[in-house]
């Protein structure tokens, strides 16, 4: 009888399998629906902050238990979602 340990049947393949298998030539389309939305590249900034705020920044992170920079992007988000909202209200 054969070992089922290493039968893959039935289980997705990990994104580091599918790599593999484009890397070696395999046809991997069989993987993607074509349904996915393309995201636009992240591009990375500098950004000073103050010890001060960085604390600040810091506790609230422990909060919520998540990192610093998932604060920093969540408080902007909904600071330029307010902004949007506040300029579509004045236009009409």
């Amino acid at each position: 009888m054969k070992a089922t340990s290493k039968d893959k049947k039935g289980k997705k393949p990990t994104a580091d399998e599918i790599a593999e298998m484009a890397m070696s030539g395999k046809d991997i389309s069989t993987h993607f629906s074509n349904k996915g939305q393309m995201k636009p590249p992240v591009q990375r900034v500098n950004v000073d902050f103050t010890v001060d705020m960085l604390n600040e920044l810091d506790e609230f992170a422990n909060e919520l238990n998540i990192s610093r920079q998932a604060v920093i992007k969540s408080l902007l988000r909904q600071v330029l979602d307010q902004h949007n909202l506040a300029k579509k209200a004045r236009m009409g």
